[in-house]
Parts: C-alpha cells; structure tokens; sequence
C-alpha cells in the first residue's frame, strides 16, 4: 500500500468532511442518554457516507448514477430535516411531557444517514476526479482510508458532545443548533449549486 496515496486520502477525507465533526456532536447530544442512539448515529454517518462514496465510484470509473446539475437538490434533503427538527423543538417546547429534542429514542439510522449524503453531495465533485485518476486500485486505498475515517469522525463528535463544557451546551442549545445548523447547511447547498436557479 502506497504510503502517499494513504496520506492524501486521508487529507482529502478531512478537508471535505472538518464539518461533520460538528453536526456529529450535535447528534450525539441529541442522543445522549437514549439506549442504542449512538449505534444508530454511527450506522446512520456510514450508510450516508457509503451511499456517497458509492455515487462517487461509479461517476470515477465511468457509471454516472447522478446527473450533476442534481447535485445542489441534495441541499434539501437537510433542509427538510432541519424544518423537522425545529417543529419538533417548538412543539416540546409547549409539550412539557415530551422531551426536548424530538425524538424520545435519539436521532434515526436514516435521518443520520439522509444528513451525511446531503451534506456531502459537494464532496462528489471532489471525490470523482480523484478517482478516475486514481484508477481502480489507489481508489481501493482511498475507500478503505475514508472508512476508517468515518470511525475515527464518529469517534471525535462523540468525544466533543460528552465534554462537560461542550455537552452542556449541546444539552442546553443543541435542540435549537441543530435545525439551524441543518438548514443552514440547506441552503448553502441549494445556493452554491445554483438550485432553482439562484
């Protein structure tokens, strides 16, 4: 195994992914204390990452299974979650018998993983050309480095929601950061991609 291509799959993994750290963190938040939510958070960041990397394979090597110009509509997928979540943080606001944060299980498997592929929908414009050049073997390397990544990013949101400080926050903010930071992440999606012509 090339040395090299490790270090630059590696380095490609955390440019375009430094921001999942954050939406992690507010996942975990979300989930702390709810029996089986961190597995779910964990299974939910490799489904929507595998989903991804699939996507962006296939372009590489030639099988494009998403048009381009559809790209930038990936920024709703977030967007809608984070409407979700803010109705949701609004209604337990007025509900004292629901807890805050929506969900009494924690975050689900496929809106975890729904968030990651949006999210990273401009990461396959980044991914694609790296690996039709890398052909089938460097992206080998680059798909088992980013999957090891992906344990190694859960790992780090998990580890940022528990510190005290940081999980006081979360805990105390994190029903309202969420949605925003969700939409927030919409938006810029459907903006920088040109979506419905903006």
């Amino acid at each position: 195994m090339n040395l090299g291509i490790v270090g630059q799959a590696a380095g490609l993994f955390a440019v375009t992914n430094i921001d999942d750290i954050l939406i992690l963190a507010l996942f975990f938040a979300r989930g702390a204390g709810r029996r089986g939510a961190a597995g779910r958070i964990v299974a939910g960041q490799y489904l929507g990452f595998l989903a991804l990397v699939a996507v962006a394979v296939a372009a590489g090597l030639g099988a494009t299974f998403l048009p381009e110009r559809l790209v930038p509509y990936l920024g709703l997928l977030p967007l809608a979650l984070g409407v979700k979540a803010a109705w949701e943080a609004w209604r337990s606001r007025r509900d004292s018998d629901e807890p805050s944060g929506g969900h009494a299980d924690g975050p689900k498997t496929l809106e975890v993983a729904a968030v990651t592929f949006a999210n990273g929908g401009d990461n396959i414009g980044v991914y694609v050309p790296v690996f039709a050049t890398a052909g089938p073997g460097g992206t080998s390397v680059h798909v088992v480095v980013f999957v090891v990544l992906v344990a190694v990013w859960c790992a780090a949101g998990r580890f940022f929601a528990t510190r005290p400080l940081v999980a006081g926050a979360l805990s105390r903010w994190g029903h309202v950061l969420l949605p925003v930071v969700l939409i927030g992440i919409g938006l810029l999606i459907l903006v920088e991609g040109g979506a419905f012509g903006l």
